[in-house]
Parts: C-alpha cells; sequence; structure tokens
C-alpha cells in the first residue's frame, strides 16, 4: 500500500545523531504526536546537493520551530556516518535539528523513498499533529529541494482554510463562499 495523503504516517524508531550528543538516542514518530512534523529524506550522507538542502533547512529551523513543528532529516546512513558528516562539514555544523539513521531501510521502504541501491530520494512529508499525513514532495536526486517552499505549505496548512496559489501568511484565505464561485 502507498502513502497517501490523509491517511497515517507510518510509525517509526530509529536511531538519531543530534549535535552535541556522543552516543545515538532513539526517536519515534509518537515522541512527536501533538505537534507538526516535517520530515526531510536526503540520499546520503557526503554528497553534494544533500548539504545546500538541509544548511538551507537549518537555516529555517527556528522559523519552524516558531510554528510548533519538529523538524526531522532522514537518511539511511548510519549515526557515526551522520556524526562525521555533520561535525566535519563547515557547511552543516550549525545544524540543530535531529538526524534520522534508517539504516534499516524501513523508513525509507515505508515513505515510498527508497531506491534499490539503499539510497532515498529527496522526500518531503507533513505530518500534523495527529500523525496524519498532509503533505508529500518527492524529488529524484538530481533536484534540491526549497525549505522556504516547505514553510510556507506548512503554514498554509496551519490555516485550516483555502489558500491560492502562492499564499503567504498576512494574506487572505479563500472563503468557502468564494472557492465554491470559482
Amino acid at each position: 500500500m502507498s502513502l497517501r495523503i490523509g491517511h497515517p504516517a507510518p510509525a517509526f524508531t530509529v536511531d538519531t545523531y543530534l549535535r552535541g550528543h556522543a552516543n545515538p538516542h532513539s526517536v519515534s514518530l509518537g515522541d512527536q504526536r501533538g505537534r507538526w512534523v516535517v520530515l526531510f529524506f536526503y540520499p546520503r550522507d557526503f554528497t553534494f546537493i544533500c548539504p545546500t538542502e538541509l544548511q538551507a533547512l537549518g537555516a529555517l529551523h527556528a522559523e519552524f520551530g516558531r510554528e510548533g513543528a519538529a523538524v526531522l532529516a532522514a537518511s539511511t546512513d548510519s549515526f557515526f556516518s551522520h556524526k562525521a558528516w555533520y561535525e566535519g562539514d563547515s557547511r552543516l555544523r550549525g545544524i540543530a535539528y535531529p538526524v534520522l539513521a534508517d539504516t534499516a531501510q524501513t523508513m525509507s521502504r515505508d515513505y515510498g523513498v527508497l531506491l534499490p541501491d539503499g539510497a532515498a530520494l529527496r522526500g518531503t512529508f507533513i505530518i500534523d499533529p495527529e500523525g496524519v499525513v498532509r503533505h508529500i514532495q518527492i524529488n529524484d536526486l538530481s533536484v534540491g529541494r526549497s525549505p522556504e517552499e516547505t514553510l510556507r505549505t506548512l503554514r498554509a496548512l496551519k490555516t485550516g482554510e483555502l489558500c491560492p496559489v502562492s499564499w503567504k501568511p498576512g494574506q487572505p484565505t479563500l472563503s468557502g463562499a468564494t472557492a465554491a464561485a470559482a
């Protein structure tokens, strides 16, 4: 069965790298219940496009936090690979969000981003506080994503209203009457 909008997000419990911690600790989707989750899969550590995305996501980490959202990055690499890369690459030294080690590849498979070689596609999932998938974006390996667009989408979803193209906070949403007339 494939993952779909409006359906429960697949549960997971995995080891996680978090800056400042010498050893892995366990994180689960259930730990995040009651808050929005932005789950951000990337192909592999020590690659070319990934650090540009991860750095941009890190720059917006506080903004996601102000929206009540947990940011979780994930790849199929191990805690030790994450630790070596995030602490050794100057572009990633400011990353404060957890990085999940999906070494069993279960998460990647459950979320539909696992490739035959064991890497993950660039998948972004927004999960609501009840654990329901509200947004899915999956890119091929060669195309990086926009964390700014992910933040905009999260904010739009949080309104619970109809948001027109390129909607941004502070702009009007569409009322039910307006939408029905359109």
